[in-house]
């Protein structure tokens, strides 16, 4: 209501400004079908996932498939694990600060990538979208050799590649950073995330929503709270200054 009465802001620290911005930019060169130039978002509704959902292996395989259709992976060239880290011990950091178990990983296999998922968020199907799209953005990172996977951003660059193909509500809604995984970005003293924070996600999704000229876009509606909060911030800020240096193909 009073928005007025406040000077727009980003929602991010400097450096997570400027490496969105840049990241954005390598993606667009890495990919050409984006979100941000036409490629259709991916809601949480049953028009995008019209399976029933049991946390089955086959129910996760289902949905595995339609997440590979969404970012253009083949399904045939990927396997589906499921494991259980129940009785893995809990470790903390120099801090006193939880060191959280992965809920998916990625690897190369000797014929398919493997992807396992953790039996533990099988129940949380937002979340679960969210695990299988980062892990098959591995796939179109890592496994198509665009990156190495010793770059310092490799997961936050996984995150962005998510919303690169329409589907980041789902980790923006469901944000996996820690504070025991914290260091510094290249070169400041300000502290980076391994993987997306909710101030990031809004500050993405907003040049998603500028660039498709969605001022007010029907899909912030399935954010959740937190996420639309940071997302408004981030696009009030783009509307008053157009502060940023990526720029879409199209809008070069």
């Amino acid at each position: 209501m009073f928005e007025w009465l406040f000077r727009p802001s980003c929602p991010c620290d400097p450096a997570a400004k400027s490496w969105v911005e840049e990241r954005l930019e390598w993606l667009a060169g890495e990919f050409e079908n984006s979100a941000f130039t036409g490629r259709e978002i991916i809601l949480p509704t049953p028009e995008y996932f019209p399976d029933a959902y049991d946390g089955s292996k086959k129910a996760v395989r289902i949905l595995l498939d339609r997440v590979c259709d969404y970012m253009d992976v083949v399904p045939d060239l990927v396997e589906l694990r499921l494991v259980s880290n129940a009785s893995k011990l809990e470790f903390v950091n120099e801090a006193g600060q939880y060191l959280p178990d992965a809920a998916g990983t990625y690897q190369e296999g000797e014929k398919k990538f493997i992807i396992r998922i953790d039996k533990s968020g099988l129940g949380d199907t937002m979340g679960l979208v969210g695990t299988i799209a980062h892990e098959l953005s591995h796939v179109r990172l890592l496994g198509e050799s665009r990156i190495m996977g010793d770059e310092f951003d490799n997961e936050l660059l996984t995150d962005l590649t998510v919303v690169h193909f329409g589907l980041g509500i789902f980790l923006a809604n469901t944000p996996r950073n820690w504070e025991s995984q914290y260091t510094q970005w290249p070169q400041t003293n300000l502290r980076k995330p391994e993987y997306m924070t909710p101030p990031m996600f809004g500050w993405a999704l907003a040049h998603l929503a500028y660039f498709r000229r969605e001022h007010r876009p029907e899909w912030a509606k399935y954010l959740s709270s937190a996420a639309r909060t940071n997302f408004k911030q981030g696009l009030r800020y783009l509307l008053a200054t157009t502060d940023t240096w990526y720029k879409p193909p199209r809008n070069s």
